[in-house]
């Protein structure tokens, strides 16, 4: 027993120690059982906690697989489970911090956010879908869920439908929306307490694999999960093992702008995050968050390149360009940006938000690097793995052969 209460004592001392560090890695998968702190539940995690409880290891966060904060035989017992899928019950640590224990299997999800959905597609988990949120009807390939039973938008959502459909689990962003989020979680929790909020991005690259792979585990869907990481990390890798070969002095600065004209995103953002991917420098980069403009600072600063984001085009079902074009024109026609460089070199880029800001980021990156550096990138075919992932992961039929706009000017898309 004293050895018990000692290794109690070295836990949560290791807690304090190695809380920054865990929750600032990008491959540490949240999930307690995962002793060893690395990308999955597994028999490395068993023998590093049998290491523990020998006094040979040191104790990690959450090396405590059943949270009852004591390291010991029990969690060896839970890690197995967790490994042959019999686990009843999981506590993770949500992409917000949140540390939660949500009962299995769970079988009814309520999604506000798009991300989620089409992230659980891929999983092939979308049957324990059954409500989702309004913004559902502004991306075409969700189409299937339109019918659904809707809970409104996080800024009105609706207690009384999302109470009616009883679901295990609500999913809500984790750094996007914090306010509205943070109101649904805590009124939901005095409603019903037996509802678990989970706070996820899925549209963030630098976690989108770890709450993918958490996913997997919450709806026994490891494999699954695991297939189209494979795909995705493979793509990313691909554009990552190249730009980490470009000097720093030949990434182009980018002016990126968000949405509406001189609104733009800086450090925290997921936007600068897919810039840097893509091998650009953001000329706002020191600044934090998303924010107003003024054209002073642009033309100051000088951006060699224009990434401009549009939100609305419905490019799924369309092969006109005019709403893109329209955009594109507009800023080149800007009289006080004349005499920047990406102006003055017709170094403007309008990309479509559904392949670029949501689940679908590494599509668009793929393109913005061929944009950035045609050369080293002149045999990347983001459209092909586009295709492949409309095809093979969401299992639509759809051909982009036939139809789809998604970046001005067009010629940039072969």
């Amino acid at each position: 027993m004293r050895q018990f209460f000692n290794l109690f004592a070295i836990f949560f001392v290791s807690i304090v120690l190695a809380v920054s560090l865990a929750c600032a890695s990008d491959s540490t998968l949240q999930i307690f059982g995962n002793a060893n702190m690395d990308e999955d539940v597994d028999e490395e995690d068993i023998a590093y906690l049998q290491g523990i409880i020998n006094g040979t290891n040191e104790p990690t966060k959450l090396a405590d697989a059943n949270n009852d904060s004591i390291i010991d035989e029990t969690d060896v017992s839970q890690i197995e489970k967790i490994i042959e899928g019999r686990e009843t019950e999981l506590t993770i640590i949500d992409s917000a911090g949140r540390v939660l224990t949500v009962k299995l299997p769970v079988d009814r999800v309520v999604a506000f956010n798009n991300h989620q959905v089409e992230t659980m597609r891929s999983i092939k988990a979308e049957d324990k879908i059954v409500g989702v949120g309004s913004d559902i009807k502004n991306d075409e390939i969700l189409s299937e869920f339109y019918e659904y039973p809707n809970v409104e938008s996080t800024k009105n959502p609706n207690y009384e439908e999302i109470l009616k459909l009883n679901p295990q689990v609500v999913f809500l962003f984790a750094t996007f929306s914090i306010t509205e989020g943070d109101a649904i979680q805590d009124h939901l929790k005095q409603l019903n307490p037996d509802i678990k909020v989970i706070r996820i991005d899925t549209f963030k690259p630098e976690s989108y694999v770890e709450e993918t792979k958490m996913l997997g585990y919450l709806f026994n869907k490891i494999d699954e999960s695991e297939q189209f990481i494979v795909f995705y990390e493979s793509w990313m890798n691909s554009i990552k093992e190249r730009v980490d070969q470009i000097a720093e002095d030949d990434k182009p600065w980018i002016y990126y702008e968000s949405r509406k004209p001189y609104y733009s995103a800086g450090n925290g953002t997921g936007h600068q995050q897919k810039i840097e991917l893509a091998g650009g420098r953001n000329i706002f980069s020191d600044q934090e968050n998303y924010f107003d403009v003024d054209p002073e600072s642009v033309i100051k600063l000088d951006p060699e390149i224009v990434v401009r984001l549009d939100a609305d085009i419905k490019g799924y079902n369309t092969s006109e360009t005019k709403r893109l074009r329209e955009i594109h024109d507009e800023i080149l026609n800007r009289s006080e940006l004349a005499n920047v460089r990406a102006i003055k070199n017709n170094a403007v880029i309008v990309i479509d938000n559904h392949i670029l800001g949501n689940v679908r980021h590494f599509i668009g990156i793929g393109y913005l690097a061929k944009l950035f550096h045609p050369e080293m990138f002149k045999d990347l075919d983001p459209k092909a793995v586009h295709q492949e992932y409309l095809t093979r992961f969401q299992r639509l039929d759809y051909d982009l052969d036939d139809r789809g706009v998604f970046i001005y000017p067009p010629s940039e898309e072969k």
